[in-house]
């Protein structure tokens, strides 16, 4: 599927790269571009996008070089720059709508007062199960980290970052839909 970079880019190379020389640098970004051109023109749906795409994963493999393993792993971390980048207007867009919804809400919000919005996050807080509680109330009033959260629960860091997110969705939906739990 993937070109391996080994039989672009010598170890030498890479390695003198991975240690910031600017020719070595310059040689393994000159060596790469055609991969980098061949992934985006694959990856990428908008044809206007793709040297925009290049561009950026050439500058993204310049400033990260230093972080890829060997040599035999770089033609696979370079596919998913691409396709990371590839994808970026999508998640932009996502984000956009999103940042929509958020203005919306704090609209609303902004109405409630200060005291009522304490009561609703209590009502929020109580109406989640205590697993996940237990992991937001750690996480925003305590401020641990999620290691120190993992290490207390005796869970994976994984399994708290679940959680956490799994809590926070739960209590937006809550605050959110506040018109039915107004009257409580």
């Amino acid at each position: 599927m993937f070109r391996s970079a080994s039989t672009l880019v010598d170890e030498q190379t890479f390695r003198l790269a991975q240690a910031g020389d600017p020719t070595a640098i310059q040689t393994l970004l000159i060596r790469l571009q055609p991969d980098v051109l061949r992934y985006a023109r694959k990856q990428c749906r908008s044809a206007s996008a793709i040297e925009e795409v290049v561009q950026e994963a050439l500058l993204v493999v310049y400033r990260r070089i230093g972080q890829v393993r060997d040599l035999v792993s770089l033609s696979g971390w370079i596919a998913k720059v691409v396709l990371r980048l590839c994808m970026l207007p999508a998640l932009m867009l996502m984000r956009g709508i999103e940042d929509l919804t958020e203005i919306e809400n704090t609209a609303r919000f902004a109405h409630v007062s200060t005291d009522e919005l304490r009561i609703d996050l209590v009502h929020a807080l109580e109406s989640l199960s205590p697993h996940l509680r237990e992991v937001i109330l750690m996480r925003d009033l305590q401020e641990m980290t999620i290691g120190e959260i993992a290490h207390a629960l005796k869970a994976t860091r994984a399994a708290v970052k679940a959680r956490l997110h799994r809590a926070r969705n739960l209590i937006r939906e809550y605050l959110q839909s506040g018109d039915e739990h107004d009257v409580a």
